[in-house]
């Protein structure tokens, strides 16, 4: 049985890194979660200042087209080394992640809707959604708390950035998707979601018994 392949995006602080983190606590090893941003460009040859700078919320920030090879692998029940992403320098770490094939796969990020080529890759496309200020707030915290970030340096990312390719590629996508969650904690989004998810492993558990 081919792998089963989720998208789930959003706006940043919107909630969807917390609504895949619930599912893969639920489902854990028959789960696999791939985030979009572990796919940004290796920046090697740019100075730590120069990599600050760069825009990562534009699609071309990303090396999507690897990604799509990568899920192409993963459903012909191949193991992949995905690259890792160092938010504290800015650029891809030099380790990486070998993730195996599972009956479900989740994709999260804010641009997977966005590519085409993507997109088409997955079998349900989900979006979650939250107010702006709700979503910025979430953000500040998390980049202070996490990443190491300045309040300085996260409002200007915010108004050079975040803000403008959210209006131009993020929030498009939302008519693109097959369901549309207002909280992370929608509790009858989840609960929908999870008995999806139970049927899908529940029938490659049967396909497995059969081939043994």
């Amino acid at each position: 049985m081919k792998s089963v392949l989720i998208g789930i995006a959003g706006g940043t602080g919107s909630g969807k890194s917390t609504f895949t983190q619930r599912l893969k606590q639920h489902f854990a090893d028959h789960l696999t979660v791939i985030y979009h941003d572990n796919y940004y460009h290796r920046q090697d040859h740019l100075s730590l200042e120069e990599r600050r700078l760069i825009n990562y919320d534009h699609p071309d920030s990303l090396e999507t087209a690897l990604l799509v090879e990568h899920l192409r692998l993963l459903r012909q029940g191949k193991s992949v080394e995905a690259p890792l992403y160092d938010f504290s320098i800015h650029n891809r770490a030099d380790e990486t992640v070998t993730l195996p094939p599972t009956a479900v796969i989740i994709v999260e990020g804010i641009l997977v809707l966005q590519d085409k080529d993507l997109r088409e890759s997955f079998d349900l496309k989900i979006y979650v959604q939250a107010d702006a200020d709700e979503r910025i707030l979430r953000r500040v915290n998390r980049d202070i708390s996490e990443r190491g970030r300045s309040l300085d340096d996260i409002v200007r990312q915010y108004l050079d950035s975040v803000k403008p390719m959210h209006n131009l590629y993020v929030e498009p996508t939302k008519a693109l998707a097959d369901i549309v969650i207002n909280s992370a904690y929608n509790g009858p989004a989840f609960d929908l979601l999870k008995t999806k998810i139970e049927s899908i492993i529940r029938q490659d558990c049967a396909v497995q018994e059969e081939r043994d």
